[in-house]
């Protein structure tokens, strides 16, 4: 029984990730280098995923900063805001691009959504469940949005290695991970 639901899992997150769009992929990574600084925001489980993608991100030597957290400092022009949320709704995700577009820093939603209502400089739909169980979603046999946050957590680290790309950095990783563990 447990193998067959493991598989059923892996098989729903692969045809959801071989239904991204890889532009939007490529744009995301292209507006990370060229970023001066990144900010990550998310809600719940979508904020766990953020959270982690943020630490990838610092692990390559990116300045990266997650929303709420103490000692975040003000966005600014030049920077890059990524939200990760399955609905792109939430009114303080709305809040957020509000402030960081008045900075003039850019914005880039990772959604489920290609309907989110917000304006960004960039958006890459990952084509998932989520809790709200659309009729566009596909069928999932996951809980919730387990489906958007196991396949956007997959998708990140895709988008890590891409970042790394032609570059044996190991060691460089390696220095920058927790050692006050």
């Amino acid at each position: 029984m447990m193998k067959k639901l493991i598989e059923t899992v892996l098989q729903e997150n692969s045809l959801v990730l071989h239904a991204i769009d890889i532009e939007e992929t490529e744009d995301l990574v292209k507006k990370i280098n060229g970023a001066r600084r990144i900010f990550l925001y998310g809600e719940g489980r979508s904020g766990l995923m953020g959270k982690a993608f943020a630490m990838r991100l610092m692990h390559c030597g990116y300045n990266v900063y997650v929303i709420g957290e103490t000692v975040t400092p003000s966005i600014e022009k030049g920077d890059l805001l990524i939200g990760i949320s399955a609905s792109g709704t939430s009114t303080s995700l709305a809040n957020h691009f509000t402030k960081a577009k008045e900075t003039d820093a850019y914005t880039f939603l990772m959604t489920a959504s290609a309907q989110h209502g917000l304006w960004t400089d960039g958006t890459l739909v990952i084509p998932a469940a989520t809790k709200h169980r659309r009729e566009e979603e596909p069928a999932t046999i996951q809980p919730l949005g387990s489906q958007f946050d196991q396949s956007a957590h997959l998708l990140m680290d895709a988008i890590i290695l891409a970042l790394l790309e032609g570059k044996n950095r190991h060691h460089d990783l390696l220095k920058r991970h927790a050692n006050m563990e």
